[in-house]
This record gives structure tokens, sequence and C-alpha cells, in this order.
């Protein structure tokens, strides 16, 4: 592959090199919520800050984790992970949000991605759509663990993940909108918990990388309440997401220096 740095050391996209990242990384798709994040951990400094990926590392426990935005959707996940990947991370945790489809979400709810519906398109060019977009279990589990113990209300569960935001919210006005429209039909009557655009392709990536990847995301509301004349509040402080995260981080790091 051509060196597109030039012989900087630093991955193209992400502006980082080997050193500059933990093993643990957690990945909002937001880069404003980078610094929430960070200010988590302990001695934290941002390592990198190009195009949609901000990268911050510090310490929890006396090991070293960083926090990388993705910007939004599978593409840039996915160029993400790669790059950490080759600077050495090998877990990863989106902490993102997401729209409810089952009654039983509502707005201010986790869920626990333990799936994912490969309704986008940058997991295609890693396996066939036969292959399944599934969390690694370990993470998964911390993720649950972390969430009993600080009393949140979670969900754990499948969700579906899109390429095109307003083809979820509007889909009456798109030309493709009658397949769109059954889509989100079936996968609300299989049980789908959330909508969303980014862990599909995180957990493709990460099965063919061979690396753990796990989800938790804040219901923002929900379009079905909604459409059901139920009380659908909007929560878009992501405070709660976090503080699940970073203590799924710290079981984790427990676990593994254990060897558990």
């Amino acid at each position: 592959m051509i060196d597109y740095t030039e012989g900087s050391g630093k991955q193209y996209h992400i502006g980082v090199g080997p050193g500059d990242v933990g093993e643990y990384v957690l990945m909002p798709g937001d880069p404003k919520r980078c610094a929430a994040i960070a200010s988590r951990f302990e001695n934290a400094e941002l390592v990198g800050d190009n195009r949609e990926f901000t990268t911050y590392s510090g310490f929890l426990d006396g090991v070293k984790v960083s926090v990388t935005s993705t910007g939004i959707g599978g593409p840039s996940a996915a160029i993400a992970m790669e790059e950490l990947y080759r600077c050495g991370a090998k877990t990863f945790i989106r902490v993102g949000t997401c729209g409810g489809m089952q009654p039983e979400v509502k707005g201010g709810d986790l869920v626990i991605a333990t799936g994912a519906v490969r309704m986008e398109g940058t997991s295609k060019e890693y396996a066939p759509i036969e292959f399944p977009a599934v969390a690694d279990l370990t993470v998964t589990n911390a993720l649950c663990e972390a969430a009993s113990r600080l009393g949140q209300v979670y969900h754990a569960g499948i969700v579906e993940c899109k390429d095109s935001f307003y083809g979820q919210h509007e889909p009456e006005n798109k030309p493709v909108g009658y397949e769109l429209l059954n889509k989100w039909d079936a996968w609300i009557r299989c049980g789908v918990l959330a909508s969303e655009m980014e862990s599909a392709a995180m957990f493709v990536v990460g099965s063919v990388l061979g690396v753990r990847v796990g989800t938790v995301l804040l219901t923002i509301a929900n379009q079905e309440r909604a459409k059901a004349g139920l009380p659908n509040n909007q929560v878009h402080e992501t405070g709660r997401t976090i503080t699940c995260a970073v203590t799924a981080l710290k079981i984790l790091i427990e676990k593994d220096k254990a060897g558990r």
C-alpha cells in the first residue's frame, strides 16, 4: 500500500502512530464528545486531531487507554478502527446514540448491542452479507455488568444499522421508500431494539481484524412510541453512556490483568 503520509510514521486519517494510543479505545461518533470522555481518564492528553478523528490518551487503573471519534457512519468508523489497530489497539467500545424501535426502549435508556442488522454498505466490503455482525461476548458482558452496577436502565439485543439518517426518518420522500418501510417493519417484527449507523461495520471489521468490539448507546427518543401516541421524552445528555463505557473498561482491565 502507498504510504500517503510520506514517512511521517502517523496514520493517514487519524494522525496518530504506534505508542500514541492504548490497547483499549472508546469510540464516540462526535469529536466534541472526546474531551468529556478523556476527562474520566488520568493524565489525559490530546494526541491526534485530524478530519473527524479526535484522539486523547490517558490511563485507567494504571493502563493506557484512548478515545477516538469516528464521525458519522460505517466508512469513517472502519477507517478509525483499521488505523487504531495498526497502532496497537485491541479492544474497542462504541459509545454512541440511537433511536428506539421497540415500545419498551425509552429516551434515556441504554442499549447494549449484541449484534447488528447489516443494512449499510461498509461491512459488505469486508465480509459476505451472510456473515453476522456480532459483538464480542466479553466486552458485551462487561457493558451489561457495568450498567447493572450503576443501576442504569438498559436493554441488550440487536440493533439496526443504516447509511441514511433521513432514509429512516423520511422514507416516504425517497424513491425507494417502499423498500425502506417494508424492511423497517420487518426489523420491528424481528425484535430489533434500536437504529443507529456504526455498529454493524465495527463488529464485522472487528471480526476480520481479530479484535474485541462492543457497543453501548444512549436512546435519544423512539419514533415508534411517538407513532403509537405514547410518551416520547428526548434525552441528549450522554453522561450515563460514558460512565457505563468507562466502568466497563475498568472491568475488562481488571479481568484481563487476572487472565480471565
